[in-house]
């Protein structure tokens, strides 16, 4: 008997990095040590005591059982105070703060709950799948917004046309950027708010990497402009913030009426978290953050040592102020990222992710994660630069 899938997901292929693993894994199986630079996992541990508030709290009896359904208000409340004291953000713990089950999960979610068949979803280009992904799966149109290195990898809002203008139901932001590690200035999201509010479009801002910032940036918040939570929601994480990225735990903020579309479909789909997670979570949030300045120095050392070693084999490379990613423009005369990675993979053992992974305009680049050990990029490094020297 055949079963045939769904037409909303008859067209999709697997996911690139479920496909890149299977690779990886036939690799390994013929013993090839394979330095894996392409998925942006964080390979740090969290800070000691939030595994000790997970474990200690996992060892008492009563912890076991379902939890609250969008979060506790003890982790809304850690969530809330994060906001006051990071960005002096004032949010409403019961009403504009939601658990996720990764970032990931609540802009998959979002899509569903907002936007009908025929409505236009303004998708940046490259950027993260799941932007494009959800949007077709809700039946949307995707409209791509070219994030091009000229103008700084920010899509150019008066280049949209009109009509398409008047349709979009929503926009799809990410500062820091994956993949290019761009940022956006606040003049930008100021600009982008008074856009929403004039075309009633919801801005999404996925913004997973605003703790992780080099040289003395520090990345904003949308929602510190008044205006913003009438138009926006962002979505955070506390898998890059706080190497928590296998505890599955993030947060929709902003925007109530959003948020409780929001609650209302995931009631349907999850029963929540596991409590030791959310006690992890809110000791996370609510200690001593001065250990991310530790960590974000390690990823600045990883930062510096493949810039450079890029720079030195010719590819064109921007250090990224912020995110765990390198985004690099091919060296001449290679141009298809995909046979590009390829060959390195198989070649060398190398694992970077080919920039058409992320859209039409992300063709000619790589992007290199700096979430694996430094003396394995150090390593990575070496045998890139002795592949490209002897083709």
């Amino acid at each position: 008997m055949m079963f045939k899938p769904a037409d909303r997901i008859a067209s999709f292929k697997p996911y690139f990095f479920a496909q890149l693993n299977q690779k990886i894994n036939e690799l390994r199986a013929k013993n090839v040590d394979v330095i894996r630079l392409d998925m942006g996992s964080p390979d740090l541990p969290p800070a000691p005591f939030i595994i000790e508030a997970l474990v200690s709290s996992a060892r008492r009896h009563d912890t076991h059982g379902y939890t609250q359904m969008g979060g506790s208000l003890a982790f809304k409340q850690a969530v809330a105070d994060y906001y006051q004291h990071r960005f002096g953000v004032s949010l409403e713990p019961q009403s504009e703060i939601l658990a996720l089950i990764g970032s990931k999960e609540g802009l998959f979610n979002l899509a569903q709950v907002i936007l009908n068949p025929g409505d236009v979803s303004l998708v940046p280009d490259p950027a993260y799948p799941v932007y494009s992904s959800a949007s077709i799966i809700a039946g949307a149109e995707v409209y791509p917004l070219p994030l091009l290195e000229e103008n700084d990898f920010l899509p150019d809002l008066d280049r949209i046309p009109e009509e398409v203008r008047k349709k979009a139901k929503v926009i799809w932001i990410n500062y820091p950027n994956n993949p290019t590690g761009a940022i956006a200035p606040m003049e930008f999201y100021e600009k982008l708010v008074d856009f929403a509010l004039k075309y009633h479009i919801l801005i999404a801002n996925d913004a997973p990497y605003m703790d992780i910032c080099y040289d003395g940036y520090q990345a904003p918040s949308i929602l510190q402009i008044p205006e913003a939570r009438q138009v926006a929601v962002e979505f955070n994480s506390l898998s890059k913030t706080y190497n928590m990225a296998g505890w599955r735990l993030g947060m929709a903020v902003g925007n109530p009426q959003v948020i409780k579309y929001l609650h209302t479909y995931k009631s349907q789909a999850d029963s929540a978290h596991f409590q030791p997670v959310i006690d992890g979570a809110i000791a996370a949030l609510s200690g001593d953050q001065s250990w991310l300045e530790e960590r974000n120095a390690i990823y600045l050392q990883r930062r510096d040592l493949i810039v450079s070693t890029l720079r030195e084999i010719g590819f064109e490379v921007t250090p990224p102020p912020a995110a765990i990613y390198v985004w690099a423009k091919l060296p001449s005369p290679h141009q298809n990222s995909v046979e590009f990675c390829n060959r390195l993979l198989e070649e060398t053992g190398v694992s970077t992710t080919p920039g058409i992974v992320y859209g039409k305009y992300g063709e000619g680049y790589l992007r290199i994660s700096l979430g694996t050990p430094t003396e394995r990029i150090e390593e990575a490094m070496k045998r890139l630069k002795n592949w490209l020297g002897k083709r």
